[in-house]
């Protein structure tokens, strides 16, 4: 038997002191979570962290981890955890056009790639904690 491949991945829901939400609006998909894949020897907290600031530039902390979106189709695993700022600044990189904080109404208009939205949806409701959501 040939052992199954997975992509794990790790986003944050990074909420500032206003309760905005911080955005990356990466070149394919728009509007979305800063987070990516978890690099070989890499803690799903520690490529959470990393792949914030790469992507956005702000230092986070990361406070609870929310739950799971699987594709099964595809084999990947989207872990998604709660942060907060604790330092840096808004700045763009080679995977993000535009970096911003925006008001969870306004942000849950703009992400509009796939599922992205109902997964601040759920990150956002601390009742569903922990989730597990196949699709």
């Amino acid at each position: 038997m040939i052992p199954p491949k997975h992509i794990v991945s790790a986003a944050t829901i990074v909420l500032n002191d206003k309760k905005e939400i911080l955005l990356i609006k990466g070149p394919e998909r728009g509007w979305e979570l800063p987070g990516g894949q978890v690099e070989e020897g890499e803690s799903l907290t520690d490529d959470a962290i990393r792949e914030t600031k790469e992507e956005s530039g702000i230092d986070i902390e990361i406070i609870k981890f929310c739950g799971i979106f699987q594709n099964v189709e595809d084999s990947i695993c989207n872990t998604l955890f709660l942060g907060k700022p604790v330092g840096g600044a808004c700045s763009i990189s080679s995977e993000s056009l535009e970096v911003g904080y925006f008001p969870v109404e306004k942000a849950l208009e703009m992400v509009t790639w796939k599922n992205f939205s109902q997964r601040i949806d759920c990150c956002l409701n601390e009742q569903l904690h922990p989730f597990c959501i196949t699709f």
